[in-house]
């Protein structure tokens, strides 16, 4: 789950991370208003989306004065902004976040998140704040440190050390970084985070070390204990569909293609989609139904992929385990007469009483495509839909 800037300083602050003050509206009388309450030279106005570089695509402004903070934030609020992350079709700015200026001396880069081949959490820092982290990767990796921690109660003096050796701080700037480094990893810690991401981090001219921006990403399979972080949650970001699927303990991501997948395992999902590539076609998402595919469970699943108007054909594949073939090709066959799918569909039922499911669809009087393996199945669907 991701949240707002705005939320993630405020999470930061809470755990004795310093950033700039602010506020975030949903409209822009209330920002005004708010933004009185600043004492600053300049204000930075900025949009509040869930991606990264909106400052390229017009989402960040220093303006000098209030009433041309209302004209700007007027422009701003509504827009649909277009940056590297939205794709395309960019996202609309539904609220806005106002924030005092700061004197910035230099910029600096630093993310903590985890580092799943290492079961490790691992740091990146770099002197390089403000740039595309990739960008400096690839050009000069050299800029960038990478320290891996073992999971602990708190991080070692050493480590943080380390992780801040690169921004080459001294006296109070230095101890305020490695403050910073503590209070970032107790907080990672404690709200089972994945990913933490300030860029930039800076000094100022007074020698304080801010962080000016924020991003923060959290484990959506752990916010049953997260009350706080889940409070952050905002559904018009996200994915229609997405979140239907979650009601239905569905794993669903929206793709751009034409084949709609219906898979129980993220690694045969993963397999599916691939070969789905393979034979000249794209698919249209990446769902997993899970062990326990109830009737129930495969028409949501269903009605998911149908509501993709892009979808010109669907292909099932499962292989059965914890979940018995025959219980799923049922599930299948009464999902489908429900719904009354119109699109070529494709079945290839693999392990646990796999032959009486195929049986039971055989029967069904509907037009199934069985398919004897993945192979089989992803040409069958491919010369179906074309």
């Amino acid at each position: 789950m991701n949240i707002h800037e705005h939320q993630a300083k405020e999470v930061l602050k809470k755990y004795g991370a310093n950033v700039p003050n602010g506020y975030f509206a949903l409209n822009v009388k209330d920002l005004v208003e708010k933004a009185k309450n600043l004492n600053t030279e300049k204000y930075v106005l900025k949009a509040q989306i869930h991606a990264g570089g909106r400052g390229k695509g017009g989402g960040v402004k220093i303006i000098d004065n209030l009433k041309d903070l209302e004209k700007e934030a007027s422009k701003l609020l509504g827009k649909n902004l277009v940056t590297h992350q939205t794709g395309p079709s960019g996202r609309e700015v539904k609220r806005l976040y106002v924030e005092e200026s700061s004197n910035i001396e230099r910029e600096f880069y630093l993310s903590c998140l985890v580092d799943r081949a290492s079961s490790k959490i691992a740091f990146i820092s770099s002197d390089q704040g403000g740039m595309d982290i990739e960008k400096v990767a690839a050009e000069t990796p050299e800029k960038i440190i990478t320290t891996k921690i073992d999971l602990t109660n708190e991080i070692l003096a050493d480590d943080c050390k380390k992780i801040i050796n690169i921004f080459g701080l001294k006296n109070e700037a230095k101890i305020e970084a490695i403050h910073l480094i503590k209070s970032i990893y107790k907080m990672f810690i404690d709200t089972d985070a994945n990913l933490v991401e300030i860029n930039p981090l800076i000094l100022t001219k007074t020698n304080s070390v801010v962080c000016l921006d924020a991003k923060m990403n959290f484990d959506s399979n752990a916010l049953f204990r997260q009350s706080e972080i889940l409070k952050f949650r905002d559904l018009s970001e996200e994915n229609e569909t997405e979140i239907e699927a979650s009601k239905h303990d569905l794993a669903y991501i929206k793709l751009d293609g034409s084949i709609g997948c219906m898979v129980n395992g993220a690694g045969l999902a993963m397999a599916t989609m691939d070969i789905i590539k393979l034979y000249g076609e794209e698919p249209a998402n990446f769902l997993d139904v899970g062990g326990g595919a109830s009737k129930e469970k495969v028409s949501a699943a269903f009605k998911l992929i149908l509501s993709d108007a892009n979808v010109k054909g669907i292909l099932i594949n499962i292989f059965g385990g914890i979940m018995r073939c025959d219980i799923l090709a049922q599930g299948v066959v009464d999902a489908a007469k429900e719904i009354n799918i119109s699109v070529p569909l494709v079945v290839r039922l693999a392990g646990t009483n796999f032959k009486e499911g195929k049986e039971i669809l055989k029967k069904s009087g509907l037009k199934i495509i069985p398919a004897e393996n993945l192979d089989d199945a992803a040409k069958k669907i491919v010369e179906a839909i074309r």
